[in-house]
């Protein structure tokens, strides 16, 4: 059977890579076009791509896949089934009609929650305890298409963004290759989405990045895990961006002393060798990794010793 593998992050390249390694007939991977990254700008090839090419699958990058030269030259291929995971593009009618059995996706939550393009960031930042993966046939719609099979994962206290993209990448593995089988003979059987439940993980905006100090601890430490290690987080400081890219979780059983009641949310109450502790609107916060402006990050400690940031000084 001719598969045809869509994915654009490190996200899915271990869907890409299991796949290839069962035996399976991989005849080409469409992925993102190449982005510039960094401060020089140097346009960068997807890891998904980079892992195609190492594997010796053809790449296909179409800046839009409706185009009708891209259809053509997916259609080429002559596509039995199409498996996507974090590709990044949404599929037009007329390529989820191409293969016969169908497109399925590799979707990073328990549908129908967290439809949408951010569903890893979104369940941390939220304070989520579970997420998981849904292997599902695509739709029209937005990940609305009915489910073949999900998993469970948990979402522990310490994790980050990052931490779950890899946990999930390789449940979203697991699942797809146990249900390969399946698919390649179908028809499977499938659960239809309840509409009625769906919520929705938008793609990630820079004003998402800004901290809000009136907020509580937990969910600015919430919100701080969900960016992490991808954007973090910024507050302001002498009109400049001061990033912040770890907290120390609020129920741990380090306390801080909090007698600044009436004081303005974002405050720095004291700097030690502990940190950087914040007023926040319900508490305070203490921050264990920074990044001054034009700095690389460092420990909020270290920062801390070189005494340019003094108590009082009120983060916006």
């Amino acid at each position: 059977m001719k598969i045809v593998f869509m994915g654009t992050p490190a996200f899915a390249v271990p869907c890409l890579q299991m796949l290839v390694e069962e035996g399976y007939n991989v005849v080409a991977v469409l992925t993102q076009p190449d982005r510039p990254q960094g401060r020089k700008k140097t346009l960068t090839a997807s890891p998904v791509k980079e892992a195609a090419l190492s594997l010796g699958i053809p790449v296909l990058q179409p800046e839009r896949l409706r185009r009708e030269e891209a259809v053509a030259e997916l259609a080429a291929y002559e596509p039995e089934l199409i498996v996507t995971a974090a590709y990044g593009q949404i599929l037009p009618k007329i390529v989820l009609d191409m293969p016969a059995r169908g497109c399925i996706n590799v979707h990073g939550s328990l549908l129908p929650k967290y439809r949408g393009g951010a569903p890893i960031q979104r369940s941390v930042i939220n304070g989520e305890k579970v997420t998981g993966v849904t292997l599902m046939y695509m739709a029209e719609g937005i990940d609305t298409g009915d489910m073949i099979s999900r998993v469970e994962v948990p979402i522990e206290e310490d994790d980050t963004a990052g931490t779950m993209f890899d946990k999930l990448s390789l449940a979203g593995r697991d699942l797809l290759k146990a249900e390969m089988p399946r698919l390649i003979t179908g028809p499977v059987s499938t659960t239809p989405q309840d509409d009625n439940e769906a919520t929705y993980a938008p793609n990630l905006k820079r004003e998402d990045e800004r901290i809000d100090w009136n907020a509580g601890s937990r969910d600015i430490y919430n919100r701080i895990r969900g960016l992490v290690p991808f954007s973090g987080m910024f507050t302001l400081w002498n009109d400049e961006t001061f990033k912040i890219w770890a907290a120390a979780n609020p129920s741990e059983a380090f306390e801080i002393q909090n007698d600044a009641t009436d004081t303005v949310p974002g405050t720095v109450l004291a700097l030690n060798e502990h940190g950087i502790v914040v007023k926040t609107g319900d508490g305070v916060l203490l921050l264990t990794t920074v990044q001054p402006p034009g700095k690389k990050a460092m420990s909020a400690s270290d920062f801390a010793r070189g005494g340019s940031m003094k108590p009082g000084t009120v983060l916006i």
